[in-house]
């Protein structure tokens, strides 16, 4: 996992205070300005998300204005999770 998280340059990880995520620990990369895709570490899975903030600074903070479900488990052995993010930053 840490080696999708830093090809991607996805930031650190860091706790949610927006409960968008539960207080689950998120990490992010941009897509551009206002859209991001977004780990979310839950215990031991990673979810991934496509979302739409005002700014970058907004995530973790506040409720995101779009916020979708890509993958729950995320598992960089399958193909489709893979290809996922690749629709996206490729």
């Amino acid at each position: 996992m840490e080696n999708v998280l830093k090809y991607y340059e996805f930031s650190s990880f860091f706790k949610d205070e927006s409960g968008a995520f539960s207080g689950n620990e998120i990490s992010y990369t941009e897509l551009n300005d206002t859209h991001f895709l977004i780990f979310e570490e839950n215990n031991t899975n990673y979810n991934l998300y496509v979302s739409k903030f005002k700014n970058k600074n907004e995530i973790g903070h506040q409720v995101p204005e779009i916020l979708e479900l890509l993958i729950v488990n995320y598992d960089k052995s399958i193909p489709e999770h893979r290809i996922a993010i690749k629709q996206y930053l490729d």
